[in-house]
C-alpha cells in the first residue's frame, strides 16, 4: 500500500465513522436521507428513488438515484461517503442484469419495472427462533415444527 492508499484509507475510515453503509447495487430502490441547509436550520430530508448506477472508487465512491417527481425524471448523485449524506436505506432489492441502468430513462410505467429479488447476494438468511421457555431453536418458516405449549401457571395460595 503505498502513501496515497494509506491516506485515502484513513479518510474513509473518518468519514464512516459510526455510520453503516448498507451493501447495495444498482436496481435496488433507496432511501438517502440528505443533510439540508435552509437558512441557519439543517433539517434531514428522503429522498427515495431506483440506484441505476455505482461508481466504486474508494474515498471518490458515488451513486445515482432516480425518481419520478410529478411526473418527471430526477436523478441525483450521490457521494457515498459525503458528509451531507445522513444513511442510507434499502427498501427492496431489484434483480437486474446490468451494471448501469441508463436504459430506464427513456421508460415509463410498467415498462420500467424491476423484479424484486428475494434471494441471493445481499439478502438475509433464515434466522433461529429460540423459544425462551424450552431453550430450542425454532425455524419460523419449518412447516414440521412442533406447537409449542404454554407452560402451567403455578398458583401460591
Amino acid at each position: 500500500m503505498n502513501t496515497l492508499e494509506k491516506f485515502e484509507a484513513d479518510q474513509q475510515a473518518k468519514l464512516t465513522g459510526d455510520k453503516q453503509v448498507p451493501e447495495f447495487g444498482p436496481g435496488d430502490t433507496l432511501r438517502v436521507n440528505v443533510r439540508v441547509v435552509e437558512g441557519e436550520r439543517e433539517r434531514i430530508q428522503a429522498y427515495e428513488g431506483v440506484c441505476i448506477a455505482r461508481k466504486n472508487a474508494g474515498i471518490n465512491s458515488s451513486f445515482t438515484v432516480r425518481k419520478l417527481s410529478f411526473g418527471e425524471g430526477v436523478e441525483r448523485v450521490f457521494p457515498l461517503y459525503g458528509p451531507r449524506v445522513d444513511s442510507i436505506d434499502v427498501v427492496r432489492r431489484g434483480k437486474v442484469r446490468r451494471a448501469k441502468l441508463y436504459y430506464l430513462r427513456g421508460r415509463t410505467g410498467k415498462a420500467a419495472r424491476i423484479f424484486e429479488r428475494t434471494t441471493g447476494y445481499g439478502i438475509g438468511k433464515k434466522q433461529k427462533v429460540v423459544v425462551p421457555e424450552t431453550g430450542t431453536a425454532e425455524n419460523p418458516e419449518d412447516d414440521l415444527a412442533a406447537p409449542v405449549e404454554a407452560p402451567e401457571e403455578k398458583s401460591e395460595a
